[in-house]
């Protein structure tokens, strides 16, 4: 069982190039612990990293490595000074492959306004630059309204964890258009880490359920994994990591990770969005 979540596993990148994240003290992670990073996943039969044009030098980070056997999925930003052709082609001189598993539209909702962008992935795909084109998504609003206007993605990547279940009656949906889901924000940032005295009056609803997930669970970053990974309409879970100690910590709890009691409160949607949230 626990082979078969591995493979469901993949890396989130945005550490590789930048400071992210509400409890990362660690900063951005240096290339020689990005290449540790790789050899564990290679251990664990990891083979998915998903990365973007936005993630700082992350891409080149990462393309300074040995990817043979990985899956790289990456994404690009509204076409204002660069066009989807040219992000592309600077993606892969990055990452240094000759193609992308996946290309992603990091703002969904710029293709609503201007669908020739979506020829324009359909073009790129068909010339075997990209085997699987879609949409990072933040809003199932975004999503239904993209599959109106008849664009069906390859690959959607959404955000989904013990809090936020707003994609939950999409899933199968999408599913139905053959489509693989990624799930991103297991740990929604951080969040669930951090000491709640430190948090500001705004995360005041979700206090009480944080400091009970922590004071009851012996590791809770291998249980709000789990949580996500056995979800059977998932086919990737992107995790984000700081170094390759916690990478592998957390993949040994794999199988083992305690059971999460049912949430008994509703989450608001401006929890569930890092995007509202304060300043750090």
């Amino acid at each position: 069982m626990a082979n078969d979540l591995f493979q469901k596993v993949g890396i989130g990148t945005v550490q590789f190039g930048t400071d992210y994240g509400i409890s990362n003290v660690q900063g951005q992670t240096p290339p020689e612990e990005v290449t540790k990073i790789l050899n564990v996943c290679r251990q664990y039969d990891v083979k998915l990293l998903d990365t973007a044009s936005a993630y700082g030098i992350a891409e080149k980070v990462i393309g300074a490595n040995d990817l043979t056997g990985f899956r790289i999925v990456s994404k690009f930003m509204p076409p204002d000074n660069l066009s989807i052709e040219n992000q592309l082609y600077q993606s892969l001189s990055n990452l240094n492959c000759d193609n992308l598993y996946g290309f992603l539209a990091h703002r969904p909702e710029d293709l609503l306004n201007n669908p020739v962008q979506w020829e324009i992935l359909q073009h790129l795909k068909d010339l075997g630059r990209i085997k699987k084109i879609g949409f990072s998504l933040n809003e199932p609003a975004e999503l239904r309204a993209l599959i109106e206007e008849n664009m069906i993605p390859g690959i959607v990547q959404l955000p989904f964890n013990y809090f936020d279940k707003r994609f939950e009656s999409d899933l199968v949906m999408l599913k139905r258009y053959n489509c693989e889901i990624h799930a991103r924000s297991v740990f929604l940032q951080g969040l669930f880490f951090k000491k709640t005295e430190e948090l500001s009056l705004f995360f005041d609803r979700v206090k009480p359920v944080i400091e009970n997930l922590q004071t009851k669970t012996s590791n809770l970053a291998q249980s709000l994994l789990i949580y996500v990974l056995q979800h059977p309409l998932i086919d990737r879970v992107i995790v984000g990591v700081n170094n390759s100690e916690q990478l592998l910590s957390n993949l040994k709890g794999i199988g083992t990770a305690e059971e999460l009691p049912q949430i008994q409160i509703e989450i608001p949607d401006e929890i569930l969005m890092p995007s509202n949230w304060p300043a750090k």
